[in-house]
């Protein structure tokens, strides 16, 4: 058997087929098709949208409406939509209500995805904060803890750089939980650290999605959506009560505006195994226009 490989010699290309002790030189107009057929192929993958499933769910610490704790049930919620990235709120670690679990570790484990956790509270023992599942590689993540007001619960946002396919580079996700009481001091204070943050990154490919504990029409969503766009635009999918959900607190979003394209969104129908419904929203991330 032969064997085959690329040389440079005296700025010329030339490929070099090794058959025992022969060496054939082959001048580079010879090779130039085959550089022209691998570039433009690798530029047509590029170029193409790259179709992106997000699903945001308030996993409720894998205990269902039912009184049962389940992950095994909430990672079936998971896999049944086939997401790419996942934001996830409400999850435990070796915490003495969920039996000492490490939940990220066994969500990772059965969803098949990688997985990433920030502690934002230590509860019973153990850890309370946001996840993501990625099946992505993630180049960078870190957490940034946000404003808290009255001794409320402390509450954060996991940043992840998550590394694309096909050319399409990197996107930064956020996902977090705001706080859940009537007053809302916290929640705008929340909306605009984060917005501060994400203001930092400039125009960077991003999405946010999460428990904003607001709706479309509350004072919190207006401040998000001066730089992002929600995915499903103005008209309410609900989330909440899980039973028979009449608002929409859970929420993707996605920035700047130009370099998505919305294929679907749904609220998923499983109505048992947290307190939230998962929302799920099917993007294409557009190629970049170059200037």
């Amino acid at each position: 058997m032969g064997s085959e490989d690329f040389g440079y010699v005296q700025g010329e290309f030339f490929e070099m087929k090794t058959t025992g002790r022969s060496v054939l030189r082959l001048p580079k107009l010879v090779l130039l098709p085959v550089l022209i057929v691998f570039l433009v192929g690798t530029l047509s993958r590029a170029a193409e949208p790259l179709t992106i499933r997000v699903l945001s769910y308030n996993i409720h610490h894998g205990e269902g409406i039912d009184g049962k704790l389940d992950l095994a049930r909430i990672a079936g919620v998971i896999t049944a939509v086939k997401p790419d990235l996942v934001a996830l709120q409400e999850v435990d670690r070796h915490t003495r209500r969920s039996s000492q679990l490490d939940q990220p570790a066994i969500l990772a484990r059965l969803t098949g995805m990688k997985i990433l956790f920030e502690q934002n509270i230590a509860f019973q023992g153990g850890d309370y904060g946001n996840a993501i599942l990625s099946r992505f590689p993630v180049k960078t993540h870190r957490n940034h803890k946000l404003p808290n007001h009255d001794e409320g619960e402390q509450r954060g946002a996991l940043e992840a750089e998550i590394l694309l396919p096909d050319g399409h580079g990197s996107l930064l996700l956020w996902a977090t939980h705001l706080d859940h009481r009537p007053d809302s001091t916290e929640r705008l204070a929340s909306a605009r650290a984060l917005e501060k943050i994400v203001r930092a990154k400039g125009e960077t490919v991003g999405l946010l999605a999460g428990d904003l504990n607001s709706q479309l029409s509350g004072q919190v969503l207006p401040i998000f959506l001066r730089s992002w766009t929600n995915s499903n635009g103005l008209k309410p999918q609900a989330t909440v009560p899980v039973k028979e959900p009449k608002r929409q607190i859970d929420f993707v979003l996605y920035r700047p505006q130009q370099r998505w394209r919305v294929k679907s969104v749904k609220v998923l129908e499983e109505q048992i195994a947290s307190d939230h419904r998962a929302i799920l929203s099917v993007l294409e991330l557009l190629p970049a226009v170059s200037r």
